[in-house]
């Protein structure tokens, strides 16, 4: 069959696919009178033929919402439906919850004996949002990946990401033996990971409720138990967060993302803390810049020594002072 005629065949059944799903909603695609192609126009509420403008169809029913508003508050305020579900909640946000205005539909504030009432209610209604044993983990763990991710300052996506992390593993039976605190922690990191926005193993440590050798492993386990597949830490993903602490500026993070990538081409940087690579690698752009940008300014905002700093911006400079030799060879070979 020629290419021709294979093309003719597609366009023939996914014209007649379409006709079947009109003929199926009781709407028409073709104009009656010349075989045109029919529009809507939302506006007017009609279906109009492209090609002579005749009116196949008119007062359609407008599905949307019978308010309008202009601003994104006006919608929140007259928008009568609930939140979307997520996985940031134990019950994605489909259960309800009792509000703590204390006032009755009319605005008027409750007595004293209702307002005791409400505050029991809401404690059962609390109790009865996690039934087993289950919804109690998750949402443990879930307010604690929600606590963490505010604390070091990561976006919405990371933390639903960490979610689903954990909700795997607790579907798969991976937690028995192991604190709830640790592999939350760890879902987090791994998490962090995947999204492109890492904070060390270090940066947890302050926050977590548990030791840093207990997430440490727990994050092993889930990414070899789950199969992640997390490439390792690249140092280039921490130079945008430390620059911007830092308040250096942009010619000064794309030297520094030159050097790192010298210095991968050497293989110089595996096995080395990437935090550590990424504050060498600020340092020593700052000296090939002319930033005063000093060594304890730079160790404060990565969590890590001087003594890592020095030692990791003598191998950058090592690397691109081997690349220079290297294009000078070159341009006296030719």
């Amino acid at each position: 069959m020629s290419r021709t005629n294979s093309v003719r065949t597609v366009s023939e059944h996914q014209a007649s696919e379409r006709d079947l799903e009109s003929e199926q909603s009781g709407r028409v695609d073709t104009c009656p009178e010349c075989g045109g192609t029919v529009t809507t126009d939302d506006g007017r509420g009609e279906r109009v033929c492209e090609q002579c403008g005749i009116v196949v169809e008119s007062d359609a029913i407008d599905h949307g919402p019978e308010w309008r508003a202009f601003t994104p508050s006006e919608k929140d305020e007259r928008s009568r439906v609930g939140s979307p579900t997520t996985k940031l909640l134990h019950d994605e946000g489909l259960s309800t919850s009792i509000g703590w205005a204390d006032k009755d539909a009319s605005g008027r504030t409750l007595s004293s004996s209702q307002r005791e009432k409400m505050s029991r209610l809401r404690v059962w209604d609390e109790r009865f949002r996690a039934t087993d044993s289950r919804d109690r983990n998750l949402k443990q763990a879930l307010g604690e990946i929600d606590r963490m991710a505010s604390a070091l300052g990561l976006p919405e996506n990371v933390r639903e990401t960490a979610s689903v992390i954990y909700r795997r593993a607790l579907d798969e039976d991976l937690l028995p033996g192991r604190s709830i605190e640790g592999m939350a922690t760890a879902s987090l990191y791994a998490a962090a990971r995947q999204a492109g926005t890492p904070r060390s193993l270090d940066e947890f440590e302050p926050i977590s409720r548990v030791r840093r050798q207990k997430y440490a492993r727990a994050y092993r386990y889930l990414a070899r138990q789950l199969e992640l597949g997390i490439a390792p830490a690249d140092p280039a993903e921490y130079l945008p967060r430390f620059t911007s602490d830092l308040d250096l500026d942009d010619d000064l993070e794309r030297q520094a993302r030159d050097l790192l990538s010298e210095l991968k081409k050497t293989g110089e940087h595996s096995g080395k803390n990437p935090t550590g690579l990424a504050a060498g690698a600020i340092y020593a752009a700052g000296l090939l810049t002319g930033d005063r940008i000093t060594q304890g300014e730079v160790a404060e905002t990565a969590d890590v020594s001087e003594v890592t700093i020095r030692d990791r911006y003598s191998e950058l400079l090592e690397a691109l002072e081997g690349k220079q030799i290297d294009a000078r060879s070159e341009r006296g070979g030719n």
